[in-house]
């Protein structure tokens, strides 16, 4: 559940399956870059870039904007094997508040980052991708050079400042200075606003659970005698 999860700065996904807790105690996907190593001079010397990302040509782009992917899309449908242009993945849940609360930020990303794309996807409609990426929690933020990813956002705090930190930290790219949250991006594409739902793998399992108890309760020799009609049974 959204306030049970792990820090209480994100949410689990529904769907995942058992494995998501061993999951959890995994390590955190890292750069598969090494970082460069830094002169000794005395001075900050500037980084090179971890990923280094083929920039997207934006002629005759109007609106930038991130694409949400329905439940019959798959994530690597758009995303390129052959290519070393990057793309930033954002896995969420509609009912998370901490979803919600990132939405206007990520929003607003693709205006920042115009020559980068930048998709998100339900995890709870996507279980497949969430287990093999490792999403044992939401949101989750993914950079993927071609079809592979490379770095994984892992900051507590998710506003736009830091996501262009991260950004320009692995890929050298700087974001627009112009660029602020607005009233637009509160309202889309990306949902700020929860959504309820119900969970029917729980409900299920409650049902079934209660199902089995009453059951093994009836059976049991030691109460026939409670229920109308099963005295002489047990007499005999």
């Amino acid at each position: 559940a959204c306030d049970g999860a792990a820090a209480g700065d994100a949410c689990g996904p529904a769907g995942i399956g058992p494995a998501a807790a061993q999951a959890r105690e995994q390590p955190v996907l890292e750069p598969v870059l090494p970082a460069p190593a830094e002169e000794q001079n005395g001075t900050d010397s500037a980084k090179a870039p971890k990923v280094n990302c083929e920039e997207r040509n934006t002629t005759g782009i109007e609106r930038f904007t991130l694409q949400i992917l329905n439940v019959s899309q798959d994530l690597m449908e758009f995303l390129n094997p052959n290519s070393s242009d990057c793309t930033l993945v954002l896995f969420y849940t509609p009912w998370c508040r901490f979803s919600a609360s990132l939405a206007p930020h990520f929003n607003s990303l693709p205006r920042a980052f115009p020559t980068l794309r930048f998709l998100a996807l339900d995890a709870s409609q996507h279980s497949s991708l969430s287990t093999r990426f490792g999403t044992v929690a939401v949101p989750n933020i993914l950079l993927f050079q071609g079809a592979k990813p490379m770095a994984r956002f892992n900051h507590t705090d998710r506003t736009l400042e830091t996501l262009k930190d991260f950004i320009f930290n692995q890929t050298g790219i700087e974001a627009r200075s112009d660029v602020a949250v607005t009233e637009e991006d509160w309202e889309g594409p990306l949902p700020s606003v929860l959504t309820k739902g119900i969970d029917w793998l729980l409900l299920f399992s409650v049902l079934f659970l209660a199902g089995f108890v009453m059951y093994a309760t009836i059976r049991t020799d030691s109460i026939r005698w409670l229920i109308p009609g099963q005295e002489h049974e047990h007499q005999e």
